[in-house]
């Protein structure tokens, strides 16, 4: 993968890094974490500017998100709320929890979704309760793009300054990755099993 990866960002440029971002975002098995430091790499080699590789990934990322966004946006709040009342148990969800949901995204939701945007694992998923909730376009356009291009900046900075050891990002991040998907399905099945218990 990584000499797919590299390959594609050096033959397409920025171009290359925008669409394998946005991809990431749709087919979350390719990870930011190989794009992004791979892109600063490249940077550093003097085959794309630093500035350029950080604005194309944003902008790819945010792409992606907003596909996801606008899917939850699209489905109707009374079918959704249907569906909870009949299927809820295997998301450990009831409609009490999905008015809790409205009321937090009302409050803190662009919290939630900049910080969801720094999360392994959640970046792609966070944008879909954004769109179910109804959160307004405009504030998750802004929450999205800041944490992404945060993100972004921090991965492709990693590439660029270690240049040859980029692969290093990839070796330290893959536990942390693993550690909070590990982290979510345990949640899930505690909350499972002391909703089945009650």
């Amino acid at each position: 993968m990584f000499d797919f990866i590299l390959g594609a960002i050096v033959a397409g440029g920025l171009v290359g890094v925008l669409l394998l971002m946005f991809a990431e975002n749709i087919l979350p098995p390719i990870p930011s974490e190989v794009i992004m430091p791979l892109a600063g790499f490249a940077a550093a080699q003097g085959h794309l500017s630093f500035a350029g590789v950080v604005a194309a990934g944003t902008v790819g990322a945010v792409a992606g998100a907003y596909v996801w966004y606008l899917a939850g946006r699209r489905i109707p709040e009374a079918a959704f709320a249907r569906w909870i009342d009949r299927h809820g148990r295997w998301l450990t969800l009831d409609t009490a929890d999905l008015e809790r949901s409205r009321a937090f995204f009302r409050r803190r939701g662009a919290v939630a979704v900049f910080a969801g945007r720094l999360i392994p694992g959640v970046r792609t998923l966070v944008s879909v309760p954004a769109g179910l909730m109804r959160m307004p376009g405009g504030v998750f356009f802004v929450a999205t793009t800041l944490g992404t291009a945060l993100w972004t900046a921090l991965l492709a900075a990693t590439g660029y300054v270690l240049e040859h050891e980029y692969r290093r990002v990839e070796a330290w991040l893959d536990p942390v990755s693993t550690a909070v998907v590990a982290l979510l399905v345990g949640a899930y099945l505690f909350r499972a099993l002391r909703r089945r218990r009650s």
